[in-house]
């Protein structure tokens, strides 16, 4: 275990910053009213301490909103395809919560499953993830529900505030190795955080999500939950505007778009949402037709299938991004109250 006095931070991300390209919550001018965002860090920078989670999550790090897949240019009948692909640099995110540590494993679960993402496997390599427990919760967060303990943040390193000080605990080799090249860090006891993990725990078990159950879902509850008649009410109100997805740290859906830019094809990859009447449109059309389809979809796949497949993980990892940016108060907490009162 290492420490860090908290007036001595700008100190470590200086030194992070030399060796590695750092990025870190912050909540400067404007953007202090929407929320955190990451951004890399510069010796102006202000770190948002305080800030409980980021609007959009640090999955972007590692699968994009949008990224340039391959180039290609086409003369008469001949195609040639050019692969863009490089090493990225190596880059530090710090202050990572445990709910979107979590949904890292969901995101490597797919994109590194065979046959491999390379670019997601590329970001992944070069990334380290340094989280940091969350001191104060919101009353939104309901990670706990699905096993995540936001008082023992996952990560290559997993960070605590103790007082005036940051501890720090590595977890992986990349972890141990980012610590040992910071000179400004002391030896801390093994037990330094015990206290701010207990302090943690006791607001985590005042939260009003903390009794929310996943016993009513599973693979095993698949045609009840789909057949369920509570699916028509709770849609009604959708405005299939995607913004739960795009905030979602576990949302992996993406469309793939050619464009011509007169000297050559350009291939992106882009995220794309469940939620919209055009998401995986054929020939033929769109098989789920209604706005009710889309929607029981959605919470289907965090809720069924992805469990199903996953050895009853659940695609959620209980941020709340979803239930603080609808503009219905539409969201996962309402989809699993209303079909659990089915199943009572």
């Amino acid at each position: 275990m290492k420490k860090v006095s908290c007036s001595n931070l700008d100190a470590l991300f200086a030194a992070i910053a030399e060796a590695k390209k750092l990025y870190l919550p912050t909540a400067d001018g404007a953007d202090e009213k929407r929320g955190a965002k990451y951004a890399a860090w510069t010796p102006e920078t202000v770190y948002a301490a305080d800030a409980v989670n980021t609007v959009r999550s640090a999955k972007d790090f590692f699968f994009p909103q949008v990224e340039r897949m391959a180039n290609f240019k086409v003369e008469g009948k001949s195609i040639e395809v050019k692969d863009i692909r490089e090493e990225c640099e190596d880059f530090v995110i710090f202050g990572v919560r445990a709910c979107d540590a979590a949904s890292f494993k969901i995101l490597d679960s797919v994109y590194l499953s065979d046959p491999v993402d390379t670019f997601y496997q590329n970001r992944r390599e070069h990334g380290v993830i340094m989280t940091m427990a969350c001191g104060k919760p919101s009353e939104t967060c309901f990670c706990s529900v699905f096993g995540i303990d936001a008082a023992e943040p996952a990560g290559d390193i997993s960070c605590w505030r103790s007082g005036d000080e940051i501890l720090m605990q590595a977890n992986t080799e990349k972890g141990e190795a980012l610590l040992a090249s910071l000179p400004m860090l002391e030896d801390a006891a093994d037990n330094a955080a015990d206290a701010a993990k207990e302090d943690i725990r006791k607001v985590l078990d005042k939260l009003p999500l903390k009794n929310l159950s996943t016993d009513k879902f599973g693979g095993d509850k698949l045609m009840e939950l789909f057949d369920s008649d509570k699916w028509e009410g709770l849609s009604q109100s959708c405005l299939a505007c995607g913004t739960c997805t795009f905030v979602c740290p576990t949302c992996q859906c993406y469309d793939i778009r050619d464009y011509d830019t007169g000297h050559g094809i350009q291939r992106f990859r882009c995220w794309d949402s469940c939620m919209y009447s055009d998401f995986t449109l054929c020939a033929h059309g769109n098989t789920r037709t209604t706005q009710m389809q889309r929607f029981r979809q959605r919470f289907m796949h965090k809720l069924v299938y992805y469990p199903a497949n996953n050895e009853g993980t659940f695609g959620c990892v209980g941020c709340g991004r979803c239930m603080k940016s609808c503009p219905i108060s539409m969201n996962i907490v309402k989809v699993m109250k209303t079909l659990g009162e089915d199943h009572e």
